[in-house]
């Protein structure tokens, strides 16, 4: 069985299973407007996807929407449809080991739970954020943290994402901050701010910033992985100047810089091997090699290519 590549495409409204090997689409799920980020669950059974509802964070007359998706991975089929009202704008998502579901409203700053999200349709527990247009959420492997990171309060909080009785701490990292990854031992979140091309480390048991680095113009997301000796890698993606940087973690600089042909939009890492497929605003996803950063392979895919996730063929 082939790897596959799963995929939101936010403007084609649709959720998509991609053939990686022969580079087809297997099966498109159409969904309600918009669909923006997605999750899987520890056994990669179901992908919930987060139904934004307007085309950006920006966009503006119009509440977006209150509703997330069920996908069956097994049998490809759209099977139950969640619901958060009152509360719009799910855009953050995240799945803990023990098979919790985790969606942050950035409408309302308020983290959804669902406990058992297969057998609920409504979350039992809501958690705010302390912060203002909270549009992303990272946990931590053991899912005892939960950092917010908000467009407009131009802050990063912790919080505990079950327990509403454990106040957030919030730092304030640089205007629009966005991207964002712990690093693998989790005691440093770096973090991307748009307003003024900055990446910064912060300490996640001081919520204090530590070193503070110019990036390319306008860096949107973070994506840690590891080199072959080990090291932390960031991969930047830098929408202003269409480029993906490339930074050692513990030195905070720029170690490679790749050209890119359109505006990057996501990417997510093969678990087995050295490779990244990197959604981009042309309508097409494309394979990096992480061994030599340069790419090896196209795929033409439907309107808005976004956020993916490989399942590899022992799925």
């Amino acid at each position: 069985m082939n790897d596959i590549l799963l995929l939101v495409q936010k403007c084609a409204h649709t959720f998509s299973f991609y053939d990686l090997e022969t580079k087809t689409a297997l099966k498109h799920i159409v969904l309600p407007n918009f669909p923006h980020e997605f999750t899987v669950d520890a056994q990669r059974r179901f992908a919930y996807v987060g139904i934004f509802g307007i085309e950006t964070a920006w966009s503006r007359g119009h509440d977006g929407d209150h509703r997330i998706a069920e996908i069956d991975l097994v049998e490809r089929t759209h099977t139950r449809t969640l619901d958060l009202w009152p509360y719009y704008r799910p855009h953050g998502m995240a799945s803990d080991a023990d098979g919790r579901l985790y969606a942050m409203s950035e409408a309302h700053d308020m983290l959804l739970v669902f406990d058992r999200p297969h057998e609920q349709l409504v979350p039992n527990m809501a958690i705010p954020s302390g912060g203002v247009k909270t549009h992303l959420v990272t946990l931590t492997r053991d899912a005892s943290r939960a950092y917010g990171v908000h467009l407009l309060s131009n802050t990063v909080t912790r919080f505990h994402p079950r327990d509403a009785t454990v106040l957030p701490r919030a730092v304030m990292p640089g205007p629009r901050p966005e991207g964002n990854a712990l690093s693998g031992d989790e005691r440093t979140l770096f973090v991307a701010n748009r307003g003024d091309d900055t990446l910064v480390a912060i300490d996640t048991d001081t919520m204090t910033c530590g070193r503070r680095v110019k990036t390319r113009s306008d860096p949107n997301r973070i994506y840690r992985t590891s080199a072959p000796d080990g090291r932390d890698l960031l991969l930047l993606t830098n929408s202003g100047e269409q480029s993906i940087s490339v930074f050692d973690a513990e030195l905070l600089e720029e170690v490679e810089r790749i050209a890119l042909p359109s505006n990057p939009t996501a990417l997510s890492f093969h678990p087995l091997r050295a490779a990244a497929y990197v959604s981009f605003q042309d309508d097409h996803v494309r394979e990096l090699d992480l061994s030599t950063w340069r790419f090896v392979g196209a795929m033409p895919t439907l309107r808005e290519p976004d956020a993916s996730y490989v399942l590899t063929g022992s799925h």
